[in-house]
């Protein structure tokens, strides 16, 4: 019989626990890994129909219901119906249509460019509503404490925001949390990208003074009292990330 009083017993038996609830929790994590991947791939499928507009308004004609996204149930099914296979990897002026493109990385084609002389994937989805065409372009940064993401919707113009959807890993909440609400991301829709014809970005404003956010062409929005620096991420990638695709826009502007 083990002698349980030694040190040598002790350190044993708590190494053998740990293998233990390692292995279990590493086998409970493998049994549902391919859930939690096709539950991320419909959360991406209800942000990216959220910034064209799809929402559960579109579904039951109830503008209560604009600023909710649809069911997860129902992402697959609409995702089909309004992208469908008009997905699109741009690489420049080049484009190639793929499904392939819902699965780039943005965060690590990011990090691959560091190298000049990699070529960056940039995924398009267009989306298709009652035959007028939305450009969506994922967006990834930083906030003040953490990663930060979205999409941003564009009109068949290329010019002009139709929608967009904001989130965050670990931004406070009160405060950098709210770039996922509706009273902030609602701004940017018939927000203008360019002066003129020269591409500018929006600009998450202090002091920009315009509460009903009227003007549409100084390109700003009102930042969030108290969330400034993550309002100066949500600005450094809206200008980074939508810029990568304007040498394409370029080549298919119909006005």
């Amino acid at each position: 019989m083990a002698n349980t009083d030694k040190n040598s017993y002790t350190v044993g038996f708590a190494i053998a626990m740990v293998v233990l609830v390692g292995s279990i929790l590493a086998g409970v994590f493998g049994s549902l890994k391919s859930q939690i991947d096709e539950n991320k791939k419909k959360e991406k499928k209800q942000n990216i129909l959220f910034a064209m507009g799809v929402t559960k308004a579109t579904l039951t004609n109830n503008q209560d219901d604009i600023t909710s996204p649809v069911d997860a149930a129902q992402a697959d099914e609409l995702f089909k119906k309004y992208v469908g296979e008009n997905q699109f990897i741009v690489e420049g002026t080049k484009v190639t249509k793929t499904e392939k493109a819902f699965d780039v990385n943005v965060k690590k084609e990011g990090q691959k460019a560091k190298d000049e002389s990699y070529t960056r994937k940039l995924p398009l989805y267009i989306g298709n509503i009652d035959g007028k065409k939305s450009y969506v372009v994922p967006l990834y940064g930083k906030g003040l404490w953490d990663a930060i993401w979205g999409y941003i919707a564009l009109e068949e113009d290329l010019k002009t925001v139709k929608g967009a959807f904001f989130d965050h890993k670990g931004e406070t909440p009160g405060l950098g949390a709210n770039i996922k609400e509706a009273f902030f991301y609602q701004d940017f829709k018939g927000e203008s990208l360019f002066k003129g014809s020269t591409y500018k970005g929006i600009t998450v404003a202090k002091g920009n003074n315009d509460p009903k956010n009227d003007r549409k062409n100084d390109n700003k929005v009102d930042a969030i009292a108290g969330a400034t620096i993550t309002g100066d991420g949500v600005t450094a990638m809206i200008k980074s990330d939508v810029k990568l695709y304007v040498p394409y826009f370029e080549t298919i502007k119909v006005n």
